[in-house]
């Protein structure tokens, strides 16, 4: 469907770029959420009301402890519950105590809630749920991801937060997801105050392994401040610091890996933000054919959703705008070519900005 989608879209981006920078994948090869070769055969067997894949691919990641890979096939399983959930349902007659049922079924309720005008009385009833959901394995942190979701949404206080917070990682201290749920809870309590959630972002990255997603985390937070006010509430230095630091993380994953798809998506667009041309389309290069609905698929303003917002057609208008801005002008290009022939290549990077 994405593929079909994608060259739908194929006439209305061509007339904006109708010659695709080297390195990049045609717009009809570009796929949205693209599954891994873990997730494909769970979504599949879904599709047909079989929900034993993915009973068997959750609880294999909590066998192994695998807890990033296990929050996000859990979202990626809770979102398409949410049009077809058939085969949930089954699941959970058929196994009503299944440790992974629950939290499949907590994620998927909190999904709807949050997506609901009744938000906050959906919210104020699934919290047996989201407590049933956090006693089923003292070593998960994913439950105390959906947690601390919860207690956002309903308005919790910092002393629940905290909580919640020390619960979370006391199981994994530097899980992405439930540091992604902090520093949204911290943007949602400290309007305005962008610097307090790049400190919190800042400090998280440098505790954490130079190959953990929360290196990422800067990034998150750069990205909250410039769709809240540009990035007015913040030293520009420190929004650029937070995408170099996410360029470092990008670096240590192979082209085309569509593991930190996500975390490529969102610092490309970062960095056209921020006008950093080439670094931007450096990651578009990177990412490959893989566009991720995240952040594709955000309105400007805090944590809100685009309605009818069509995330795909968002990253191919942004990825055409990127190769168009990276593209040097004639001027620019035959001045390059001058000092590089008299062998005074120093300055040539005045000309890039």
């Amino acid at each position: 469907m994405a593929t079909l989608r994608a060259l739908v879209l194929r006439t209305r981006t061509a007339r904006h770029s109708p010659h695709l920078s080297p390195g990049l994948p045609a717009d009809e090869d570009v796929l949205l959420d693209a599954p891994d070769e873990r997730l494909a055969p769970a979504l599949v067997a879904a599709a047909h009301g079989d929900h034993g894949p993915a009973a068997g691919l959750l609880a294999a990641t909590r066998d192994a402890a695998e807890w990033e890979e296990r929050d996000r096939y859990l979202t990626r399983l809770a979102a398409f519950a949410r049009s077809r959930d058939e085969w949930l349902r089954t699941w959970c007659a058929t196994d009503p105590d299944d440790p992974d049922a629950l939290l499949l079924r907590a994620e998927l309720a909190l999904t709807r809630a949050w997506g609901s005008p009744a938000r906050t009385e959906l919210l104020g009833r699934m919290t047996p749920l989201i407590v049933a959901a956090t006693g089923v394995d003292p070593r998960d942190p994913v439950p105390w991801r959906l947690a601390l979701d919860h207690a956002r949404g309903s308005g919790a206080g910092h002393r629940d937060f905290e909580r919640l917070w020390g619960e979370a990682v006391s199981r994994s201290p530097h899980h992405y997801g439930c540091h992604v749920a902090a520093l949204r809870y911290l943007a949602s309590r400290w309007t305005g105050s962008y610097g307090a959630c790049l400190d919190f972002a800042e400090t998280a990255a440098q505790d954490a392994r130079r190959d953990s997603l929360v290196q990422a985390l800067p990034l998150r937070a750069a990205f909250s401040c410039l769709e809240a006010d540009g990035g007015a509430s913040v030293a520009g230095a420190r929004l650029h610091a937070a995408a170099d630091r996410a360029i470092g993380l990008s670096a240590r994953y192979a082209v085309g890996d569509p593991w930190p798809a996500e975390v490529r998506n969102l610092l490309a667009h970062v960095l056209a933000a921020l006008e950093r041309w080439e670094d931007a389309l450096t990651q578009l290069r990177m990412t490959g054919p893989y566009a991720t609905s995240f952040p594709w698929d955000r309105e400007r303003g805090r944590d809100r959703e685009r309605s009818g917002r069509d995330p795909l057609g968002a990253f191919l208008e942004l990825r055409a705008r990127v190769a168009a801005a990276a593209r040097p002008a004639p001027a620019v290009r035959e001045a390059r070519s001058f000092l590089s022939f008299g062998g005074r290549t120093g300055h040539v990077a005045r000309f890039d900005h």
